[in-house]
């Protein structure tokens, strides 16, 4: 399969979707168990509850939406330059800037988390490693996927 920038973007997209299945759920489940004062955090990974308008599993809508930022990872892939893991944080820092300054306005909610320092550490390490995840298993993904022919 050649590399051009649709099957990047799908590639991207399933990445990202087994990051949110393994690395973000994997530190939202440590953050959970380990209840460390001040960010512990009470949803558990895996959550099947399902989530309005259309009743999608939590775990679904979150592979849906990590799975987006996946879709922007895999485009400019090609044009990283910086080690790809560290590329992948730079992707999660992204999402935690979405998540508290435009998905707020969107909502109709308050921005920036409240401004609580917890609430921002919470998501930095929570979708940094989201991130970090997608950094790893795009590039071993593609490196399967996209061999010359």
């Amino acid at each position: 399969m050649t590399a051009n920038p649709l099957s990047r973007a799908v590639l991207g997209f399933i990445a990202a979707a087994l990051s949110v299945l393994t690395f973000h759920q994997l530190m939202l489940g440590l953050l959970h168990v380990l209840a460390i004062p001040g960010l512990e955090i009470a949803a558990t990974p895996y959550r099947f509850a399902p989530v309005p308008p259309f009743g999608v599993p939590v775990i679904l809508n979150l592979c849906f939406w990590g799975g987006l930022y996946g879709v922007l990872f895999g485009v400019v892939f090609p044009k990283i330059t910086i080690p790809h893991w560290l590329a992948g944080l730079l992707l999660g820092l992204l999402a935690v800037l979405i998540g508290y300054f435009v998905v707020p306005v969107i909502k109709g909610t308050t921005i920036g988390g409240g401004w609580v320092i917890n609430n921002w550490i919470r998501s930095i390490l929570i979708n940094g490693t989201f991130g970090i995840g997608v950094g790893l298993i795009y590039p071993f993904l593609a490196g399967r996927v996209f061999r010359p022919s």
